[in-house]
């Protein structure tokens, strides 16, 4: 099966998993697990922060992190489309009583900085409180562009608003961009980085920024149920990750490219190859059902999302060999 629904249906390879098993560990609640130390200690590194906090999930790092930055009854500006807003099952608002604020972005995954100049509230107890602005990179598989996260920080920065970046493909775009990732997480208080997606590692995230910020996110992943034991065995795997798996990002963004070319030749598919940055490709049919092309290349055993607009995702675990199978499944779906 060539599984194309997203980049969290990576496996460990055996490299990473001898290292999972030989991970010394401790208990991680107490402090004492030196493997999870050690990835914490890489993040925040690699990142440019005072601290860092291994989780369990890339929504359990968003929603520490907001919770930490907002008040009950304050709101946090957001995209439309982000995954703090849309797939995180509000867990902002139910959890946390803070108010999401959705903006519509444009076509390049940006919110207009007229728009969230607009969004934020005055001072007037009529209104919830603006306290944050959440950005996401990459988003829907596209890239920000670092002068507007430059701009969107300083306008948050000018306003009194703390920055989040949800992270979660954060070194899919560094590697597109070709820069550091602190050129990048340098605009922000707190970045939320996914290990279980194009990096491979089984599960977890690690969220970094201040010390400060970090101790009130420790406390509130105890209270989310997020505290982990023995966590080294999973914490060995994004160390891993982090040292080996972010230059190849390359090669999944290179298949994505081929496969969006390949599919693009077909007259009968919309493919969006102007903004395929990275390692997600969208098409759709021009006139029929997608839901038919779905079920037809499952049975080719080729497992992707149903939906009206087509989502390919590559990954570690699709080579280029699958990328000309999918393209010639599709096609011959279409003769």
């Amino acid at each position: 099966m060539i599984d194309l629904r997203s980049d969290t249906v990576t496996k460990p390879t055996e490299a990473m998993r001898k290292v999972m098993v030989e991970a010394e560990v401790g208990d991680d609640v107490w402090g004492d697990d030196p493997t999870v130390n050690h990835l914490e200690a890489l993040a925040a590194e690699m990142l440019g922060t005072e601290a860092a906090l291994y989780v369990s999930s890339g929504t359990q790092s968003n929603l520490v992190a907001i919770m930490a930055h907002c008040q009950r009854g304050d709101e946090y500006i957001v995209s439309q489309n982000a995954h703090t807003y849309k797939y995180e099952g509000g867990g902002a608002a139910v959890l946390g009583s803070i108010q999401p604020q959705p903006l519509e972005t444009i076509q390049d995954g940006t919110i207009p900085l007229e728009k969230i100049r607009a969004a934020i509230k005055p001072d007037d107890f009529h209104f919830a409180i603006t306290r944050l602005l959440c950005l996401e990179n990459t988003i829907g598989g596209k890239v920000l562009p670092i002068n507007y996260i430059k701009e969107a920080s300083n306008l948050a920065k000018n306003q009194g608003l703390k920055n989040h970046l949800d992270g979660a493909r954060l070194f899919n775009a560094v590697v597109k961009l070709g820069c550091d990732v602190k050129d990048i997480s340098q605009y922000f208080d707190s970045i939320s980085i996914c290990l279980s997606k194009g990096l491979g590692a089984p599960v977890g995230s690690v969220l970094c920024g201040s010390k400060d910020l970090i101790k009130s996110a420790r406390r509130l992943r105890k209270m989310l149920g997020g505290g982990m034991r023995q966590a080294g065995v999973i914490a060995a795997a994004g160390i891993y990750a982090l040292e080996n798996n972010i230059q190849r990002l390359a090669l999944d963004h290179d298949n994505a490219l081929l496969l969006g070319q390949g599919l693009a030749e077909l007259e009968e598919l919309d493919v969006d190859l102007d903004f395929l940055h990275t390692n997600m490709v969208f098409f759709k049919p021009m006139s029929g059902d997608s839901m038919v092309l779905c079920d037809y290349l499952q049975k080719k055993n080729i497992l992707v999302e149903a939906a009206n607009q087509i989502r390919l995702v590559t990954h570690m675990q699709v080579s280029q060999k699958d990328v000309q199978t999918i393209i010639d499944s599709v096609k011959a779906f279409y003769q």
